[in-house]
């Protein structure tokens, strides 16, 4: 059997004695990545009940799964409206109670006649984007597939989110972020960057809230 090189080594002994792993392993979550989610939604109490929730990028589950119990929470147990949680991923996602999972390449028209059809024409209260693309390590590459996904997530959120609504995405500081910042604040009435305490220092990824969607579509350069 190969040997393992020392960066993978280095990255499972990080990985297994990280906190955020051990917490999420220990309350029955699929990923750490719950936690940067629920700092970010606490803070600024995102939820509530009865919102529609589109979740982009959502593998293996982690941010599908808390909001679902979170909305469940809030309607005290369906005593008012649940909401709806909607997940789409390219990768398979086993199913999570009350979560309605759509599996496709949300670069794909096809995909994403198949997301908005799910939605029956309701407007969205809270877009979610997880999305990154498969790494190559080779920033040229990377950064502009992840601006890519991630103009196609604003996209999405210019054409079902409600005014007022509100739009989370993950970014990677590079070319085109600065720019894509910009393109939030004409669309939004407020705009944050933040970095939540289970991001990995080391990692580029930062989250942009954007709160208030401005009504009408935005007018773009040229």
């Amino acid at each position: 059997m190969a040997t393992r090189s020392k960066s993978s080594q280095r990255w499972l002994k990080e990985h297994f004695s990280d906190p955020f792993v051990k917490k999420a392993q220990a309350e029955g979550l699929r990923s750490r990545a719950a936690y940067k989610l629920e700092e970010l939604v606490e803070r600024d109490r995102l939820l509530k009940p009865g919102m529609v929730v589109v979740d982009l990028g959502a593998a293996p589950g982690g941010w599908s799964q808390w909001v679902r119990a979170e909305l469940d929470r809030l309607s005290h147990g369906g005593a008012q409206d649940p909401g709806r949680v909607i997940a789409l991923d390219i990768l398979e996602m086993p199913t999570l109670a009350g979560v309605e999972f759509l599996h496709g390449d949300f670069r794909e028209d096809a995909v994403l006649s198949a997301l908005e059809d799910s939605l029956g024409g309701k407007p969205v209260d809270l877009v979610l984007s997880d999305m990154a693309p498969n790494k190559s390590g080779v920033d040229a590459v990377d950064q502009p597939r992840a601006m890519h996904l991630a103009e196609l997530a604003m996209d999405f959120a210019d054409g079902h989110l409600k005014p007022g609504g509100t739009f989370l995405i993950k970014l990677f500081q590079g070319v085109g972020f600065d720019e894509y910042v910009r393109q939030l604040r004409r669309r939004y009435a407020k705009v944050v960057i933040r970095k939540p305490a289970a991001s990995r220092k080391r990692s580029p990824e930062v989250y942009a809230l954007a709160q208030g969607k401005l009504a009408g579509r935005p007018v773009t350069d040229g």
